[in-house]
């Protein structure tokens, strides 16, 4: 049985910031929560990572989705505030995996682990690419479109995404 002692040990504690949107009181810690931190948790926050990566990528998929059902007319609006709350999501996460691997390459001297955490970074970068232009290639303006290959390098530039 897990007490809640044990629980709360071996919790990896989330990014400060956090008792400013419960309204609860936050002590003060210092910039960056994991600069202590045993390499077992930073890999563990990895993971908590990869895991927001994962619901912020079905928030993405639901919110086109829906973009896909609402028309004609297209709810865009609906869809870019989905896309702009999911950009965020993912900016937060990319910062904090970079601050991961830094850590891991310089001051831990666990240059392997780093080059996988970088690996990890730069295929979830090629993923969301992807996605982003699957996205764009189903997008209702593009469809019934004999150029819609011509049109994409056009809507890539402006995709909020990439």
């Amino acid at each position: 049985m897990i007490t809640a002692k044990a629980a709360a040990d071996s919790a990896v504690p989330s990014v400060p910031g956090t008792a400013v949107a419960t309204g609860v009181p936050e002590r003060e810690e210092p910039a960056w929560p994991w600069k202590d931190a045993p390499i077992r948790a930073l890999v563990q926050r990895i993971h908590q990572l990869q895991a927001e990566r994962a619901q912020a990528f079905r928030r993405l998929e639901e919110g086109h989705l829906q973009y896909l059902r609402s028309g004609p007319p297209y709810d865009f609006p609906r869809y870019r505030s989905t896309v702009h709350e999911v950009t965020q999501a993912f900016a937060a996460a990319s910062r904090e995996v970079l601050a991961v691997e830094a850590e891991l390459a310089g001051p831990r001297g666990q240059p392997l682990l780093a080059s996988h955490v970088r690996s990890l970074q730069q295929l979830e970068q090629t993923r969301l690419a992807t996605v982003a232009l699957l996205q764009l290639m189903g997008a209702p303006e593009l469809s019934g479109q004999e150029n819609a290959l011509e049109m994409h390098p056009l809507k890539m530039n402006s995709h909020p995404l990439l």
